[in-house]
């Protein structure tokens, strides 16, 4: 399907890519076949020197230019007049891509609770897989967030010198106990939904709320609740906090599952990039692109050391900062900085 920008020379693509080769995954489990949709946006240039690569986070899509429009767009940083812009539905995810909704080859029924369970490494390489389909030789950046970080390091370790330029935004290269521990909170909230264990799309829908709200609480710091939901009279009870949450976690029940949010969760537990390669210093070792770690000084769930971290022990890194109230979810927000940072990453290069 082709979407006509309001530039007649610029479009917009939605896509399908089936893999009928099986895809081996770290569990010991393999998928034998898979769907991964993606979107591109803007055009090769004559030498597909000008690829940029997306990862979404937990719960985002293949349209970049709907959660991250500050970024990429006309007249955005990464504006598809220049670039060739490609972000793929993770694997997992309900927006096209192979999910536990999807029609199991095996028993012709949804997989359901059968799902395979899959890591970062394992998105990374269903990803690798589409980039082999597009013939494209080299990625000019590859840049992601929060899980979609933890894809994009899994990635550049095994592209080599096929990958230019690494953004690691908001992340780690190992999933910390407290990364773990919220993620748990939240599936335990999905546990608790009586639906939870139904062969059913809408499984779990109420502990998703609860866990979304969970979530919020991550992806925020005090100060911008502070900020933004305090209270200016001397209620007993209606909070504008106790309302924000609960908005929130009905809005992403009406888009997402239950089953996607427990496997992409899950996904997240087991990040771990030296897993098998020596451990987390020799594996960032290995790394050969040019590598920008940004950190979130009020990120309360991936700590700004831990992408500090990471910019440390690759050969070529470099870290910078956000200064945001706004929390983890400031690299989704804070567009002028990013801009400027990913700007002054590029310059630097001379």
């Amino acid at each position: 399907m082709n979407l006509t920008s309001q530039y007649a020379s610029i479009t917009m693509s939605l896509e399908l890519f089936q893999s009928t080769k099986p895809l081996a995954l770290e569990s010991g489990e393999y998928l034998s076949e898979f769907e991964l949709a993606y979107t591109t946006y803007g055009n090769l240039n004559s030498d597909k020197s000008n690829v940029v690569w997306v990862v979404h986070a937990l719960t985002g899509d293949s349209n970049v230019t709907d959660w991250w429009s500050g970024l990429i767009g006309e007249d955005k940083f990464f504006d598809p007049s220049d670039h060739f812009i490609i972000c793929a539905n993770l694997l997992g995810s309900n927006y096209g891509s192979t999910n536990p909704l999807s029609i199991n080859p095996q028993s012709r029924e949804p997989y359901y609770y059968e799902f395979p369970h899959i890591t970062p490494r394992d998105l990374a390489n269903s990803l690798e897989r589409l980039r082999s389909h597009l013939k494209l030789e080299k990625i000019h950046t590859l840049i992601g967030g929060s899980l979609g970080g933890q894809v994009a390091l899994e990635w550049a370790y095994s592209l080599g010198n096929k990958l230019e330029n690494l953004v690691v935004l908001a992340s780690t290269a190992k999933s910390s106990p407290w990364v773990i521990g919220f993620n748990e909170t939240q599936r335990m909230a999905i546990e608790s939904d009586c639906t939870w264990g139904e062969k059913s799309e809408f499984a779990g829908l109420k502990g998703l709320e609860t866990a979304r709200a969970i979530a919020m609480l991550s992806y925020r710091h005090p100060s911008d609740l502070q900020k933004k939901q305090l209270d200016n009279d001397h209620r007993l009870d209606h909070f504008k906090a106790s309302s924000y949450l609960r908005y929130q976690g009905q809005k992403l029940a009406k888009r997402f599952n239950a089953l996607s949010y427990w496997v992409l969760s899950k996904s997240m537990d087991s990040q771990d990039l030296g897993r098998g390669r020596g451990g987390l210093e020799s594996a960032l070792q290995k790394i050969e692109a040019r590598v920008l770690t940004v950190g979130v000084n009020s990120d309360l769930l991936f700590l700004p050391e831990e992408s500090q971290f990471i910019s440390k022990h690759v050969k070529r890194g470099t870290y910078k900062e956000i200064q945001s109230t706004a929390g983890h979810d400031a690299f989704l927000i804070e567009f002028d900085q990013l801009s400027y940072l990913l700007q002054s990453f590029y310059l630097e290069k001379n």
